[in-house]
């Protein structure tokens, strides 16, 4: 075994396990393909994939990253590297979870347009020819996806994710397309943008826009997974969705500072009165309310100081 070099998620794989043709001078398009625990819906992507890809008569690989599953996943797709030297593998000692895995994979693909999907059948490969058309023509740096609707997902989860996105447009200076997917073709020069980014959290859906250059949006309908659940319960989404709100805004920070500044402000009254009343009526009963106001007094100075850190994990200098 030998340490995976994208330390930064703790990979290890064996050379054994990175089975491919890796001795190819020339790879045209890589696809990035996270797998957690999907081993009934590897077989059917494969199929797919290869189909839409062979006819455009361009040299492709398809980079699988294994994130930690419990099933078959890496039997699968060691099998299908066996038969194919196109399918290479990356397999993660543990779930370190999709964000980790796309990053993970797209250092390891060497095309000179990269594309990012789920293998769930919800990112439909029949878009890939079109999307590249629209990168390779010069005029965009990247085709991203986007569904018009939410057919087939729980009422719950569709109008919490409605919600986000409108919090997101709002508190944020970035735009996060509403049901935007990380179904992605991007070129070399927009992919090397995105590693430069060394977040541990990251939230991709943020990160996309955030680095600029123009992309070309494709809509399509919703699509429901070929088999199996998926693996996002509503509380993995809502701390994914919590963790884009404190990356790429600074308001949670200014809101909590003006409550520091408020509380500090009560505090100082209550401290006024508490010695006013002490002067001239006395304090039937001793601590309590000096107690209370040190305490406000205290919370509010801390609240208040968070506006001295950082505006977010990005700042305005990009670091």
């Amino acid at each position: 075994m030998i340490l995976c070099k994208y330390p930064i998620f703790c990979a290890i794989f064996s050379k054994k396990e990175d089975i491919g043709d890796i001795t190819v001078s020339k790879v045209d398009i890589s696809l990035v393909v996270p797998c957690f625990d999907e081993e009934g819906t590897i077989p059917v992507f494969y199929e797919e994939a290869v189909k839409i890809c062979t006819p455009l008569d361009k040299q492709f690989e398809i980079v699988f990253v294994n994130d930690g599953s419990t099933d078959n996943t890496l039997k699968v797709i060691k099998n299908l590297a066996k038969q194919d030297n196109r399918v290479r593998l990356i397999s993660f000692s543990r779930n370190f979870g999709k964000e980790a895995a796309i990053f993970a994979g797209s250092q390891a693909a060497r095309g000179d347009y990269i594309v990012t999907m789920d293998v769930d059948g919800q990112d439909p490969p029949s878009l890939i020819p079109d999307m590249l058309g629209a990168v390779v023509s010069g005029e965009y740096d990247c085709a991203g996806t986007r569904r018009v609707n939410r057919i087939g997902e729980p009422p719950v989860r569709s109008f919490f994710a409605r919600r986000f996105y409108a919090v997101m447009k709002k508190i944020t200076e970035i735009e996060v397309v509403d049901g935007a997917r990380d179904f992605r073709l991007m070129n070399r020069k927009y992919l090397e943008a995105i590693l430069a980014l060394r977040e541990q959290n990251r939230f991709s859906k943020g990160i996309f826009p955030w680095v600029g250059f123009k992309t070309k949006w494709f809509e399509y309908e919703n699509i429901e997974r070929t088999r199996g659940k998926t693996k996002w319960s509503f509380w993995k989404l809502f701390l994914y969705s919590l963790d884009g709100v404190i990356a790429f805004s600074s308001k949670p920070l200014a809101i909590a500072s003006v409550f520091g500044i408020l509380i500090f402000m009560v505090s100082l009254v209550l401290i006024a009165f508490i010695v006013i009343r002490r002067i001239v009526w006395g304090d039937p009963v001793d601590g309590w309310a000096s107690t209370v106001c040190i305490i406000l007094f205290c919370s509010g100075i801390q609240l208040f100081t968070t506006v001295n850190e950082p505006e977010n994990r990005f700042g305005n200098d990009g670091e």
